[in-house]
């Protein structure tokens, strides 16, 4: 069976039948996500096709910005696919760091990416990284303790009905908490998060004329409302909590709700990873009323390093690994709902798709994140939880580690706040701003 689909995919991705003569072996930098390990598990496949070996090296999110962000800057040349994101490929696609995507085949259809995503993964209209999955974030609950507690989610709720929703679903004698939330320092683990929240309450990074804002009453609103919260009714340690640790807390049934990826869908809802799997409900990210909902855009993407040797080896697997064939080979042998999502229009138009619980608010999700217009007020930055400059990742992990210090209990709000506008504010003067 997977053979089958391994010469098919070698034959639609028009992969040269010299190359298995050639012994090659690309090293992948990848994230240690589910879909990211699935993958891994096909790769037999494309080396079956192709001759192409493959070597992985599998890094939690944390350490995979590092070493990649270091590889690339410093031209060290570990890697011939690197595991990247919204954030940094326009950026590295900008300064010459990534070899251009152009020359895909016609029958990977680069047309049917969402426009979302190659959007994000492009700079002046070249596509620079090609999205595993795409995702924006989303409310997952459990609807048995939803209505245990006499409450019913609405499919666009509030900040305040979350926070009541919490308490009411929080049993700490069960080991039961209401609510799991992202609190891991680290600019795209909990520091994503809030931002991404903190959009929904009018806060923003950066004024119009590139000023930090942390000392502006809407950042206070909303690290004060999410410390709140959790003292009341999340985990115990949530400084620690990014993704992974989040999930399986969800999957052993200690949340009531989860606020994260939507990509987290398919995971919460497999009965064999999953004791709430038959119980799980799924509804938009939280506002305050504001106009703007606390939802990211992302994507976890392929790119190709500039100055790697293997370039042309490279591209193949990036046109197997992110092709229609792959997300049908993943569906055939595991299932519609396992497959990487939010990357292709076409799969948001399979019939067998649309099936899956979780597919129509992941979508309407993806769609209603606007990286062009991320804040409630103006500001002179791209990105929902980020900001697309260079100086970003650099600042906003100091910043994160401020706020998860906070979290801990070693500092006040107002403390951490005064601290994130001064180092940002001496940061971004030092960059010229």
């Amino acid at each position: 069976m997977y053979l089958k689909h391994a010469l098919r995919a070698a034959t639609a991705l028009t992969f040269v039948a010299t190359a298995a003569a050639h012994a090659q072996t690309i090293t992948i930098a990848t994230v240690n996500n589910g879909d990211m390990i699935r993958m891994q598990g096909y790769t037999d496949n494309f080396t079956e096709a192709t001759g192409i070996e493959v070597e992985w090296v599998t890094l939690e999110e944390n350490v995979l910005r590092q070493r990649v962000t270091t590889d690339i800057t410093t031209k060290g040349g570990q890697f011939d696919i690197m595991t990247i994101g919204m954030y940094e490929t326009p950026i590295w696609g900008a300064n010459g760091w990534l070899v251009p995507l152009d020359g895909l085949s016609d029958e990977y259809d680069v047309g049917d990416i969402l426009p979302a995503m190659s959007g994000g993964l492009s700079h002046e209209g070249t596509l620079y990284a090609a999205p595993f999955y795409g995702e924006s974030s989303m409310i997952m609950y459990r609807t048995d303790l939803m209505e245990k507690a006499g409450m019913e989610m609405p499919d666009a709720p509030t900040w305040e009905f979350i926070r009541e929703a919490a308490a009411a679903m929080t049993d700490r004698d069960a080991d039961i908490n209401g609510i799991c939330l992202r609190g891991k320092a680290g600019w795209g683990e909990g520091g994503a998060f809030i931002t991404a929240m903190s959009n929904s309450f009018g806060a923003r990074w950066f004024d119009e004329d590139w000023k930090p804002q942390f000392d502006q009453p809407e950042w206070a609103d909303t690290l004060n409302f999410y410390v709140g919260m959790m003292n009341e009714s999340g985990p115990a340690g949530y400084a620690t909590n990014g993704f992974n640790e989040n999930l399986s807390l969800f999957q052993q049934g200690k949340c009531g709700m989860w606020i994260d990826a939507t990509v987290a869908a398919s995971f919460v809802t497999n009965p064999t990873d999953s004791t709430v799997a038959d119980s799980v409900g799924f509804a938009l990210a939280p506002d305050t009323g504001l106009g703007k909902r606390s939802n990211w855009l992302w994507a976890w993407a392929l790119a190709i390093p500039a100055g790697t040797e293997q370039a042309d080896s490279a591209k193949q697997f990036i046109e197997w690994a992110t092709s229609k064939d792959y997300i049908d080979l993943v569906a055939e042998n595991e299932g519609w709902a396992n497959v990487p999502p939010g990357a292709r229009t076409s799969l948001y138009e399979n019939p067998n798709y649309q099936e899956v619980p979780f597919a129509k608010m992941t979508l309407e999700s993806i769609l209603s994140a606007d990286p062009n217009n991320p804040t409630v007020k103006p500001v002179p930055y791209v990105g929902i939880q980020f900001a697309a400059i260079p100086e970003f990742a650099g600042i906003a992990t100091q910043v994160s580690q401020e706020f998860s210090a906070v979290y801990a209990g070693q500092q006040t709000v107002e403390e951490a706040l005064a601290k994130a506008q001064a180092f940002t504010a001496e940061e971004m003067e030092a960059a010229g701003y």
